[in-house]
């Protein structure tokens, strides 16, 4: 009988999920105060130091169960796949620069706002998985659909919502998964 093994198949993705679940814990063991000084992002002072820390740890915090569950099945889903194809470093890397280019242009848009969640890295994933096993010199179909259904109806619902913080988060994932998606293309 041929024994079961169980093997960390995806580094980045699974430390990312487990250290959201660290966040999300931490965060209802202080009753909101983890959230709000380290895992949330909005426009503060850039002599704080934690400015920069939420810059990118703010793709860790939650506000709820359910919304740290919808977002890791998301990234469970389609992290791997790019982990493996791109590797585990190039992952972390676009990772990172998404959350720091969410936080930056959310400060510019909504300074009153604060906002948290991993939305921004997972419309990222979407688009760059769009752009893989393409030909060169082609415009791939699947981005263009993504682009349309993703980024088209997060400016959609920005337009006819009155509260459109996490729309602009959604759609500079996209804008930063589309162009690491045309890069690795070139």
């Amino acid at each position: 009988m041929k024994k079961f093994k169980i093997s960390y198949n995806s580094p980045v993705i699974l430390t990312f999920v487990i250290v959201s679940l660290v966040a999300f814990l931490l965060n209802e063991f202080t009753d909101g105060w983890a959230n709000t000084t380290l895992f949330s992002t909005y426009r503060s002072s850039f002599a704080d130091p934690l400015t920069y820390v939420r810059m990118v740890l703010h793709v860790l915090g939650h506000s709820s169960w359910s919304h740290y569950c919808a977002n890791m099945v998301m990234i469970l889903i389609v992290g791997p796949l790019l982990e493996e194809k791109y590797g585990s470093v190039t992952l972390l890397e676009i990772m990172a620069l998404t959350a720091v280019a969410t936080a930056l242009i959310h400060s510019a848009f909504f300074p009153g706002h604060a906002i948290l969640g991993s939305s921004s890295v997972i419309f990222m994933f979407i688009m760059v998985s769009s752009f893989t096993e393409n030909r060169k010199g082609t415009i791939p179909l699947t981005v263009l659909i993504a682009i349309f259904m993703y980024i088209g109806s997060e400016m959609l619902d920005g337009i006819i919502q009155q509260e459109n913080v996490y729309q602009l988060s959604h759609i500079t994932g996209g804008l930063v998964g589309s162009l690491f998606g045309w890069m690795i293309r070139r």
